[in-house]
C-alpha cells in the first residue's frame, strides 16, 4: 500500500495504490485520516483508482474514517473505484454507506456548496 496526499481548498485528497489491508502503510493511512479529521479537515476524497484489493482490515480503515468524519460533521467520499473494489463494497453492503463517484470531477462537484 502506497499513498499520497493533497490538500486543496479545505479538501484532503488521499490517493491510494496497491492493496488496502492491515500492516504499517495501511495503518499510516488510518492514522492520517483520523488525525486530519481531529485537526478539523471535514471533507475527504479517497482516490481508489489504483487499489487492487481490500480485505476486512482495509474495510475497517475506510469505515473508521467515514465514522470519524461523520461524527465531526464532515464527509468522506470514494472516487475512481474499480469493478473489483465496487464488488466488495456491494457484497458487504458498504455501498449503501459510502458515497462513491466514478470520477474525481464528480466527487469534487459533490462537495460544492457543502459546509461539511
Amino acid at each position: 500500500m502506497r499513498f499520497s496526499q493533497e490538500r486543496e481548498g479545505g479538501v484532503l485528497i488521499l490517493r491510494l495504490e496497491g492493496q488496502l489491508m492491515g500492516g504499517g502503510e495501511a495503518e499510516e493511512v488510518r492514522d492520517l485520516l483520523l488525525s486530519s479529521i481531529d485537526q478539523g479537515t471535514s471533507r475527504i476524497l479517497l482516490d481508489m483508482g489504483e487499489v487492487s484489493w481490500v480485505n476486512s482490515s482495509g474495510l475497517g480503515i475506510l469505515i473508521a474514517g467515514h465514522l470519524a468524519a461523520r461524527q465531526r460533521g464532515g464527509t468522506m467520499k470514494l472516487m475512481n473505484v474499480g469493478s473489483r473494489i465496487d464488488s466488495i463494497l456491494n457484497v458487504t453492503r458498504l455501498s449503501t454507506i459510502f458515497e462513491v463517484y466514478e470520477t474525481e470531477e464528480e466527487a469534487r462537484r459533490s462537495l460544492q456548496g457543502s459546509n461539511a
